[in-house]
């Protein structure tokens, strides 16, 4: 929908993904070659300088040598460090361990709850083939039975990894937004609306408030007439500004057509950042966040309102600068009232629950995690705070709910207990347990109901023909480009 001819500013670069270390594979060729050298673990951590239970953590994967370690091994082994770090396994039967160990890390293997199997020498070469294949079999058949949404889970699934791995945080658009909140003198306050309208007329766009825009779309820019088209009709469920901006980011960040779902998620996400950065400059956000933890007072409906924007806005902007700026790290969840992920994001280590592709939107939310239990709460002025004991560690949670055109949401904020010292609501007496993902947790009835009730219930479940359908077709999904077009045709005069 986007002519190539028109000059727009050069695209920022790609954040790139940190390349990391494949623990596993580093770990099989170690023993292979400790093995060939005809060495004991003992005889090797002796010539290297570490304990022999040192070296078995890394031969299983479990642990990352630091460099000096790495020289070591190479020299005492008798191979160069690419040698060491080569990519291809040394032997058949290697890759089958590698492939094992990745396959028993992975979330679909832990989704079936079945104890892990010992990977060493004893176990026989044919036991290896089949438990390898049986995984791949098994994955196989999931993508098949839900490959009508896979593209977007799977790209949600990646566009996670790498925002977890760079803690949320992305310094190139965190500098263009400053730039342009320069250009255009504002420095400091709330951003209002006209501001944010100097900022399209900075970079030459006028703008058009109708009331015909397409009803697939939040805004029309048209870039042959530098126009951007807004409708008239404010919905409570997107801030006006937000909108605008989220439009001129596309144009700054120098997007193109999509090519596949994920480069459209990734260019959505992107310009929801750049656009939070406008609202809610880095600068004048992290001074905020400083003076509140150093008074014990971080409150994400302080920051909401300090800053004029939504609750959702003032959770997304928290978690861009928390871990970066405050060493904090955080979870967020946005739930539907009927417990499903809409959206979330995690760098503290919370076990979201998670599909066998890695994929948490969709998937049901333990009944006894603050994200639930707020719907609940009578209050819902005031933020509901909770402490969760989970399988991995306790966490404290702030919530609020929010009503919506789609229904009630949750939204909410985490963190590891050792960081909820710096937050308001920290001395709540509400506490929760959650063992999920063991299904006896809440994915099961209790047994006192169950007995009473099993074999005599039968739900009439609310159907959601949306959930069997496929992603929408074109580079837009969901948007009808011919309505678009005649709609731009209309209001150019052309």
């Amino acid at each position: 929908m986007s002519p190539s001819s028109w000059t727009r500013p050069s695209k920022p670069s790609a954040p790139e993904p940190q390349e990391q270390l494949d623990v596993i594979s580093l770990g099989r060729r170690v023993r292979h070659l400790r093995k060939a050298s005809g060495m004991t673990l003992d005889a090797l951590g002796a010539a290297v300088g570490t304990a022999p239970s040192q070296l078995s953590l890394i031969e299983n994967g479990k642990r990352e040598p630091k460099l000096g370690m790495l020289q070591s091994l190479a020299k005492t082994l008798g191979v160069s460090i690419d040698q060491l770090l080569g990519a291809e396994p040394p032997s058949k039967r290697a890759a089958l361990e590698i492939e094992l160990e990745r396959a028993q890390r992975g979330p679909l293997y832990e989704s079936l709850g079945l104890p892990k199997v010992r990977i060493s020498s004893r176990l026989p070469l044919d036991v290896l083939e089949a438990l390898v294949g049986l995984q791949a079999e098994l994955e196989h058949r999931l993508d098949q039975q839900a490959a009508t949404p896979e593209e977007a889970r799977r790209a949600n699934t990646e566009l996670r990894a790498e925002m977890r791995a760079r803690n949320n945080y992305y310094e190139d658009l965190e500098r263009q937004a400053q730039d342009l909140l320069k250009a255009v003198g504002h420095t400091s306050g709330p951003l209002s609306h006209h501001v944010a309208a100097d900022i399209a007329e900075h970079l030459g766009f006028s703008l058009q408030h109708v009331n015909d825009l397409p009803h697939s779309t939040r805004s029309v820019t048209d870039l042959k007439n530098r126009r951007i088209y807004l409708t008239q009709q404010h919905r409570a469920d997107h801030d006006p500004r937000a909108v605008l901006l989220q439009a001129v980011g596309h144009y700054v960040l120098g997007h193109q057509t999509p090519t596949d779902y994920a480069d459209f998620l990734r260019q959505r996400v992107y310009t929801n950042y750049f656009a939070a950065a406008l609202l809610m400059p880095e600068h004048a956000t992290v001074a905020y966040l400083k003076e509140a933890k150093a008074e014990k007072e971080i409150a994400v409906e302080d920051i909401r309102d300090a800053f004029a924007v939504s609750y959702e806005t003032a959770a997304h902007r928290f978690t861009n600068l928390a871990t970066e700026h405050l060493g904090i790290t955080c979870h967020f969840q946005k739930v539907h009232v009927s417990g499903i992920i809409h959206k979330a994001y995690e760098n503290d280590g919370v076990n979201f629950p998670a599909d066998h592709t890695g994929a948490i939107e969709g998937q049901p939310v333990c009944r006894y995690w603050t994200s639930r239990v707020v719907f609940e709460v009578p209050d819902k002025f005031r933020a509901y705070n909770q402490y969760t004991d989970t399988a991995v560690g306790t966490y404290w949670c702030t919530a609020r709910t929010e009503r919506h055109s789609s229904g009630d949401y949750s939204l909410s904020i985490g963190v590891p207990y050792q960081h909820v010292k710096w937050f308001r609501g920290r001395d709540t007496t509400e506490r929760s347990k959650s063992r999920c993902p063991d299904e006896s947790c809440c994915r099961r009835p209790p047994e006192s109901l169950a007995s009473q009730w099993a074999g005599y219930a039968w739900p009439s479940a609310r159907a959601n023909s949306h959930l069997l359908a496929a992603l929408p077709p074109g580079a837009f999904p969901g948007v009808d480009e011919t309505e678009v077009y005649e709609f731009l045709a209309a209001h150019s005069g052309s």
